[in-house]
């Protein structure tokens, strides 16, 4: 073709009849995808690590293309594929979430960037006998298919995010427990710099970003002296204004630390006051697992006295009493089975959310012994402290001129011995950005408060009812 107006349409006439049907094709390849999705079947491209693909079935078959000569047409069926679990690489998915969820044994849970350190460092390679990184771990510790939900047509080829009606999910062999996942999603979410600064969660310092200023509310923040030699929490109120801003004062920080950990030990977690502690808590606990029980058994009543009626309606179409032509009989049967089977699904979500929940069927002997442990791992076996155990008892220690506050949550309390008893981290959940506290709160907020040092005693304790 020329370059003369008519040529030029004609060749932009071809082009977009290609285009239409490139994309024709795209669009019943995608739909072909969609459904084989739904199935079961993996599509296609590597499989996440821990995983691998196999043959699964054989559908229809597929013709060779014709030679040259003249032959008989050999056909050959098609496979289908699907995900099992890699027994090779599974192991190293497993350390990575125990990493995340209880750490290493010798502190709490780890970050992204820890773990990848810890990783390479134990010479623990990638599929691919790479090193690890930060965005390819993260990828592994947020992605929904170690639960046995593979997410296919997340994203289009340019990697836009595609609506969520337009995502297949993909039934896989789970990999990890979803309570252990959901804990490092949350653990995830908290340590997110945009909800937490980086300081607090990976600094080094005990009490960064829960130990405040009594007088002013101000953060107490780390001031240090003599080059370095003497370190000091000091309001940084104080610090920016000078005593205009707040009178506030400095304090030793090991001096601090040691005092606090060392009232958490010996009058928070003193077995016989925890029970008192959380006897209502338990209490209140025990009355959801009696109500929920109650009605799982409404339930599976409700599902068995349908069954029942399926039955009575067969029986009477088998005896000839009614007639299986009639329209409304199939919509009754069709009710009744609805009814069975939605009453069964609900009656079995609510069963694993009650076997989830193991720490509402505590008893206070339990709390007893889970709260010795949990003294037992305050500690580190060379000195010093696991901080996220102490930070998840103490979410606000409050430093005033005549006490020094600790103050937390009896839920994350119940969170935190449950936590020890499964050997996971304490401070998973546990709530740090944006947390605010006052005094004079309502009735219903009373468990908010731990105990009250006074400055220069330690085992002097302002009356309280929990340390009275």
């Amino acid at each position: 073709m020329g370059d003369d107006p008519m040529h030029v349409m004609m060749r932009q006439i071809m082009a977009l009849f290609d285009e239409y049907q490139s994309k024709e094709n795209g669009k019943h390849v995608m739909r072909a995808l969609k459904e084989n999705a739904r199935q079961g079947f993996w599509n296609g491209s590597l499989p996440p690590i821990g995983y691998r693909v196999v043959d699964a079935e054989q559908r229809g078959a597929k013709k060779k293309k014709k030679k040259k000569k003249k032959k008989k047409k050999k056909k050959k069926k098609k496979k289908k594929k699907k995900l099992e679990i890699d027994p090779l690489h599974a192991d190293t998915v497993r350390l990575i979430f125990r990493l995340a969820s209880e750490g290493d044994g010798n502190s709490g849970p780890m970050g992204v960037k820890s773990i990848v350190n810890h990783l390479n460092k134990h010479r623990m390679f990638t599929r691919n006998g790479g090193r690890w990184g930060i965005g390819q771990l993260h990828r592994v510790l947020t992605r929904l298919t170690y639960i046995g939900e593979h997410r296919f047509n997340r994203r289009s080829n340019k990697g836009v995010v595609k609506p969520e009606d337009e995502i297949v999910t993909v039934p896989v062999p789970p990999l990890i427990d979803l309570e252990i996942f959901e804990a490092v999603q949350n653990r995830l979410k908290v340590n997110n710099p945009k909800v937490t600064p980086p300081r607090v969660v990976s600094g080094p310092n005990l009490l960064t970003g829960i130990c405040y200023c009594g007088n002013c509310g101000g953060a107490m923040t780390l001031r240090t002296g003599k080059n370095g030699r003497y370190r000091y929490y000091a309001c940084s109120i104080r610090a920016r204004q000078g005593e205009t801003g707040c009178k506030g004062r400095a304090i030793p920080m090991d001096k601090l630390d040691r005092m606090v950990v060392t009232h958490i030990e010996e009058r928070l977690l003193d077995p016989e006051r925890i029970e008192d502690v959380l006897a209502s808590l338990l209490d209140r606990r025990q009355e959801g697992v009696e109500r929920r029980s109650q009605h799982i058994a409404e339930l599976n009543h409700r599902a068995a006295e349908a069954d029942n009626r399926l039955k009575r309606l067969y029986d009477a179409i088998e005896a000839g009493s009614l007639d299986p032509a009639e329209s409304a009989l199939g919509e009754r049967i069709a009710g009744l089975t609805a009814l069975r089977d939605q009453a069964r699904a609900d009656a079995a979500r609510t069963e694993a959310m009650l076997a989830s929940s193991t720490h509402q069927r505590l008893t206070g002997a339990a709390v007893r012994e889970l709260a010795s442990e949990a003294r037992s791992r305050l500690r580190l076996g060379m000195g010093g402290y696991r901080r996220e155990h102490v930070r998840a008892f103490a979410q606000r220690v409050e430093v005033a001129d005549d006490a020094i506050r600790i103050m937390g949550s009896k839920t994350e309390l119940l969170k935190t011995l449950i936590a020890g008893q499964g050997r996971q981290s304490a401070a998973i959940g546990v709530p740090r950005g944006g947390l605010k506290w006052r005094r004079g709160c309502p009735p219903y907020w009373y468990s908010l408060m731990f105990a009250a040092i006074p400055y220069h005693t330690v085992f002097n304790v302002i009356n309280h009812p929990y340390f009275s």
